[in-house]
């Protein structure tokens, strides 16, 4: 299993507005994750915003491979692409910044 780590930063004044959003992910999101291999996947954010993403998979290539032909992760890419600084009209999917797994406890 690999443990993918990345990071994120929204914008702070979006950030109770992304908080309600992931509150409430949409059904058919959270099964395309599911499907597609993103397991114990977690969000922590800083009160400025910095987002630290987690998520555990069998292949990440594969996982990303198959999100990204979700039609469900394009309407949700899209309609979270303005909460984030640094997208450069990209989506935040495409923009991880993944980070080195320097340590892991078993």
């Amino acid at each position: 299993m690999q443990r993918i780590g990345f990071l994120l930063k929204v914008k702070e004044d979006k950030i109770e507005e992304y908080k309600a959003h992931h509150a409430a992910v949409w059904p058919e999101m959270l099964d395309a994750l599911t499907r597609t291999g993103w397991h114990n996947y977690s969000l922590f954010m800083r009160p400025d915003g910095l987002l630290f993403g987690y998520f555990e998979t069998p292949d990440y290539d594969a996982a990303k491979a198959g999100m990204s032909k979700e039609e469900v992760n394009s309407r949700w890419q899209t309609m979270m692409a303005p909460f984030f600084e640094g997208l450069g009209g990209g989506h935040a999917d495409e923009m991880l910044v993944e980070l080195e797994e320097v340590f892991h406890l078993d």
